[in-house]
């Protein structure tokens, strides 16, 4: 299944770092290293679907999250994350 991108969204260092519910960070504890974990959570994006601020491991974990590539995020647009990660 190849998804097209929909929308290209830029990273960007959060001045303070949001909180990101327990149930991602178990999600993304097979995939990235604590390291990268920690450095995630200090990153932002102005996400398309939800219309606002999200934590980077939240766009991470989304559904419609396709690549990370030179601090853009290339998104599929369709469903956004569940409601109860957005805090």
């Amino acid at each position: 299944m190849s998804a097209e991108t929909k929308y290209v969204v830029k990273i960007y260092p959060s001045p303070k770092p949001k909180r990101v519910p327990k149930a991602v960070s178990e999600e993304l504890k097979g995939v990235a290293s604590a390291k990268q974990i920690s450095r995630m959570k200090k990153e932002s994006v102005d996400c398309p679907i939800v219309k606002g601020e999200v934590a980077f491991p939240v766009c991470f974990a989304c559904p419609s999250f396709i690549r990370r590539v030179k601090g853009m995020v290339d998104c599929a647009g369709g469903q956004g994350p569940p409601r109860e990660w957005l805090l």
